[in-house]
């Protein structure tokens, strides 16, 4: 049986390529599901999930998994790689391309970019959005979150351009604790040269736009993206009109919000709020 991970085969999912692997190794062993996961010591509805790629299998399945099918370490190392590039497949457009971009243009109006984001903060999010969700599994959305991290830390980073919505510091998102320590973690990233933080506060009226949106630039004349989320998933936008517009929309939420310094300044008061 091939492991084929070549990125031209395999499915943009990494919970899709897994439980195709999954899918493929137990029809060739001729078992069932139920028979699969009976073997596992998981539930036959455990294992049509995770072969349909609407969730990574744990560690534990991933190991059993290869004690049934008789692969040593096979669905582990599978596992490891699945989850490192284990986003849901209308995200991954959106990664290949943050990779790439020269520019990161962030409006957050509710919720700290991603990439902006503490471990705390971060799985302080999903549980209140999945709170059904295996710990483990939470702990996974919020290991590839924390992985976005990277493209900030290459030797050619991008400017990470991000404009807060003032509501953004005052939303109370896990704890005060959590609100702290992702207050402080703003600050220290705002005094990074590649790193531009602005704060759009309540006094500046009604925002150019009520919904969050990312512009991602690119070098060598690639053409600008609009990356927007609805409550189901994503979008990446080409539209040379609709970006233009994004574009235009961005540039006047920029001249509505403070100045980058006015705008640390600013956080570093939100950091004493949430100590008191």
């Amino acid at each position: 049986m091939a492991n084929d991970l070549r990125n031209d085969t395999e499915p943009e999912s990494g919970a899709a390529y897994f439980g195709g692997e999954v899918r493929a190794w137990r029809t060739d062993r001729g078992l069932s599901q139920r028979e699969l996961g009976e073997a596992a010591q998981y539930g036959q509805q455990y294992v049509a999930k995770v072969e349909a790629g609407e969730r990574l299998g744990s560690s534990e399945f991933a190991k059993a998994c290869d004690e049934v099918f008789g692969t040593p370490g096979t669905f582990a190392r599978l596992r490891k790689r699945a989850a490192r590039r284990g986003y849901p497949a209308w995200f991954e457009s959106y990664v290949r391309l943050e990779r790439r971009a020269a520019v990161i243009q962030d409006y957050s109006t509710n919720f700290i970019i991603g990439i902006l984001q503490t471990e705390a903060y971060a799985n302080a999010v999903f549980r209140k959005a999945h709170p059904r969700d295996d710990l483990d599994l939470t702990a996974e959305k919020v290991a590839r979150r924390l992985k976005r991290r990277e493209v900030m830390q290459g030797e050619n980073p991008p400017l990470l351009w991000v404009i807060l919505d003032e509501s953004c510091l005052w939303r109370m998102v896990g704890s005060p604790e959590v609100m702290r320590e992702q207050m402080a973690h703003l600050i220290e990233q705002g005094e990074s040269p590649h790193v531009v933080l602005q704060v759009l506060p309540f006094r500046s009226g009604a925002p150019a736009s009520h919904m969050a949106f990312i512009v991602l630039k690119f070098a060598d004349d690639e053409p600008d993206v609009l990356y927007v989320e609805n409550p189901v998933d994503g979008h990446v936008i080409d539209s040379p009109d609709t970006v233009a517009n994004a574009n235009v929309t961005y540039d006047r939420l920029r001249a509505d919000a403070l100045s980058p310094e006015e705008s640390l300044a600013f956080i570093r008061k939100a950091v004493k709020e949430w100590n008191s």
